[in-house]
């Protein structure tokens, strides 16, 4: 690698250390203005309700870079029609952003330090071991699932089967984090709900949750699982992924998977690689005449990632993705968070450089092209479109179905529905085997 001179003037000034630059003096009485000013939006951020009246300039934002800048257009994306129904879902997204973006919720300055460290220590070690050069690497190949326990659950009038097994992962000690991740017991214990047709071989779906799902009545619902299963006459294995549900180690599932612990998210997609190949494998000792994958929102950024791993899928579905964690924690963190992280070359330093080793954008898919699909919504403000827009041009522009909704818009959307219908008749076109 090469290195170029470049003036100071010409480099962006979240590339220079804070201490070197040089701030402008500010008048004592102004300076006063500015901190009494800081203290009363900190103070007033720890009111949820108070957060919640950003919504309204955010969606207003929102809806004129759509309708007048290029920015608010996606490539490949239809153009935005604003209506009522879409600013309401646009609304809905910016409320739960505001909501869960408390001041409690955003890291300490030792957090950055150790964080920032982690992350160094890591982008030495992965790229002496070649992991960075090969991401594919850094996975091993974990053994077949064969023997599994076996319960009966009831969930919305639906009857499942939960089948559970020791995941066997564990993070390299030699990885930064590896201890942390390693002392969260219950997430040892890996499981997925299955609905299984009894009878001769039917294709089966892999369904992966989003984050902070993975209770199985909500999973019926997210999946439409009894539609699949019953009138298209598919199996459902819907996995909970780790330091979810059951394998939760706080109250919150899925704290520890996604949060400013960025070493505590390799080893959560590491890990959820592992548990899906081992399930995927024993799916197919139950002799399927298909297997398609089908993720949303963080399971959507599993599909893309698991379409590097697994073979001979007859689709991969990643609705409304995720496909750029890095990406997506700087545009969605408060300004002060991102630019405290980028001081400390979290962002825009390792944290992009290390998740190479659990990006589907630095892998090639092993599924064919005509084997991938997306879907996504154009007023998504969680996993924004630029991210499915990524993904789809690196997937090298598969079929795409895009609808007026937001992240959540899908689950009533006939549009979406109609699509994953479609894409799981033409890979299994034999329904009259039902």
């Amino acid at each position: 690698m090469t290195t170029t001179e470049v003036p100071m003037d010409e480099v962006p000034m979240d590339e220079v250390p804070m201490d070197e630059v040089e701030l402008p003096e500010v008048p004592p009485e102004q300076a006063a203005s500015i901190t009494v000013l800081r203290r009363f939006e900190k103070q007033l951020a720890r009111y949820p309700l108070a957060r919640l009246t950003t919504t309204v300039p955010r969606t207003t934002r929102w809806a004129a870079e759509a309708l007048f800048t290029e920015a608010g257009r996606i490539p490949g994306a239809p153009q935005v029609r604003i209506s009522a129904s879409l600013l309401a879902h646009v609304a809905m997204d910016e409320a739960i952003i505001a909501l869960v973006q408390g001041p409690s919720r955003f890291p300490r300055r030792a957090d950055y330090e150790r964080v920032a460290a982690e992350l160094t220590d890591a982008r030495a070690l992965f790229d002496a071991r070649g992991w960075l050069e090969d991401p594919r690497s850094y996975h091993l190949d974990p053994p077949a699932l064969v023997e599994v326990a076996r319960t009966r659950g009831w969930a919305l009038g639906e009857r499942y089967d939960r089948i559970r097994w020791q995941s066997g992962f564990e993070p390299r000690v030699e990885e930064p984090g590896s201890a942390r991740w390693r002392s969260f017991e219950a997430n040892r214990t890996a499981s997925a709900w299955i609905m299984e047709h009894p009878g001769p071989p039917r294709p089966w779906v892999v369904a992966i949750h989003g984050f902070g799902t993975g209770a199985t009545f909500a999973d019926l619902i997210t999946f439409r699982a009894p539609h699949l299963h019953h009138d298209l006459g598919w199996n459902v294995a819907a996995l909970t992924l780790p330091v979810h549900g059951h394998r939760r180690p706080s109250r919150l599932g899925g704290e520890e998977f996604l949060s400013f612990d960025m070493m505590n998210t390799v080893h959560a997609l590491a890990q959820s690689v592992w548990d899906i190949r081992r399930l995927v494998s024993w799916v197919r000792t139950r002799d399927p005449s298909a297997v398609a994958m089908y993720g949303v929102s963080l399971g959507g950024y599993l599909t893309a990632l698991l379409s590097c791993f697994v073979e001979d899928l007859d689709a991969a579905i990643a609705g409304i993705p995720v496909s750029d964690l890095a990406r997506l924690f700087a545009h969605q963190s408060p300004a002060h968070v991102r630019a405290r992280a980028v001081q400390h070359r979290i962002l825009e330093g390792n944290a992009e450089v290390v998740h190479r080793v659990v990006s589907p954008l630095a892998m090639e898919p092993l599924v064919p092209r005509d084997r991938r699909f997306i879907f996504a919504g154009l007023g998504d403000r969680m996993a924004v479109p630029t991210q499915a827009h990524a993904l789809w041009e690196h997937w090298e522009r598969p079929t795409i179905s895009w609808f007026p909704g937001n992240h959540v818009g899908y689950l009533w959307s006939a549009k979406v529905s109609g699509f994953v219908d479609d894409v799981l008749r033409s890979a299994w076109p034999d329904v009259s085997a039902a």
